[in-house]
């Protein structure tokens, strides 16, 4: 049986009149919500699945550390027990996501802003203390840079800090970063590389006369080594960093700040992440995080909704919640109203919302 059968064939069942869905799931044996994606909200959705499990009468969720794409494209592939029940993203579900969740049955998504994060640069305590510009991390890791006429790219031939700005120390380029399927590196290239490569006149300006070129310009990470895709294990790289004070590492601000006693964040356009910073909106890498759930999951699965009202609890997402403690920055209070709402009354995303 197809994958696509498979979910048509459940989301079938689920919508049959006065069939009893949660009977279904039971026979099916999976008792306990199903959780993918990020490895930045990870943190956060392991927190709220611990307390849950301790606090209520339902099982402790499963959550995974997959990555922001990994993680919707399992969340995609189907209604029912062989799929999760809810993906964790650092950035928004695309359209393109949107679209094959539809095209495998799942045509109502629940949308749940948690908060913010920043996107940080860190070192080693022992390192010396860094300060970068946005287009000092463009000229340092993009896979090419204005060459000396104007509208020319080079292969980038910066092999030192010093090569990208003279003020900064002349030590070899060596930067730790998510894969490509991680909402961390999709957030990062729009935020930091983006914004340094708009302080090129002339490629800004392919924003509006060549949108594809400027993204290609602007998102494409060197593979010459000096860029190192660490995969989804944030703890790997502080390792990787500990061992080599030279290097640097790029993670969410959630992460520096549980392991400050470990390494430590570099000032952005004169900004150094904290937590104030990022929720002033100064720190200028700074992106929301999320997590989307089935709406046909819920009342099937048991414990859901319990979860999903939990995770958008003052107790747990607001000011003096505890997921404050471990790093995520809180939304204003009328925001956070709002989608707690949206979440009590399993409001979905529009089919053409993204």
């Amino acid at each position: 049986m197809t994958t696509r059968f498979k979910a048509r064939l459940m989301l079938a069942i689920l919508l049959l009149p006065g069939f009893m869905a949660s009977n279904a799931i039971a026979q099916s044996a999976r008792d306990y919500i199903y959780i993918v994606g990020s490895s930045t909200v990870y943190p956060f959705a392991t927190v709220v699945a611990e307390r849950f499990g301790r606090g209520t009468e339902f099982k402790t969720p499963k959550v995974e550390s997959t990555g922001s794409g990994g993680g919707l494209k399992l969340f995609c592939d189907g209604i029912g027990v062989d799929f999760p029940d809810i993906a964790n993203s650092s950035r928004a579900i695309k359209q393109s996501e949107i679209d094959a969740c539809a095209t495998n049955g799942i045509s109502d998504v629940i949308e749940v802003k948690i908060g913010y994060d920043g996107i940080v640069i860190a070192s080693a305590n022992s390192s010396a203390d860094m300060s970068f510009s946005r287009r000092d991390l463009f000229m340092a890791l993009a896979k090419q840079v204005p060459g000396g006429q104007e509208g020319q790219l080079v292969d980038n031939p910066n092999r030192t800090w010093a090569d990208v700005n003279p003020d900064l120390p002349a030590i070899r380029i060596e930067v730790l970063g998510p894969p490509p399927t991680s909402g961390t590196r999709d957030a990062f290239v729009e935020l930091a590389m983006e914004g340094g490569c708009k302080t090129v006149p002339w490629i800004k300006a392919l924003k509006d006369s060549d949108s594809d070129r400027f993204k290609s310009v602007c998102h494409t990470i060197r593979e010459d080594g000096v860029f190192v895709e660490a995969g989804e294990n944030d703890n790997l790289i502080v390792q990787k960093l500990e061992a080599n004070p030279s290097a640097f590492g790029i993670f969410g601000f959630s992460f520096l700040d549980q392991n400050a006693e470990k390494v430590k964040g570099a000032a952005i356009d004169g900004v150094v992440p904290t937590f104030e910073t990022i929720a002033d909106g100064d720190y200028p890498v700074a992106r929301p995080l999320y997590f989307y759930a089935k709406k046909a999951h819920v009342g099937v699965i048991p414990g859901l909704r319990e979860y999903l009202r939990e995770f958008t609890s003052e107790r747990a997402w607001g000011e003096e919640g505890y997921l404050s403690d471990r790093g995520l920055i809180p939304m204003p209070d009328d925001e956070r109203r709002q989608i707690a709402k949206d979440v009590r009354e399993l409001n979905a995303l529009s089919a053409a919302s993204h």
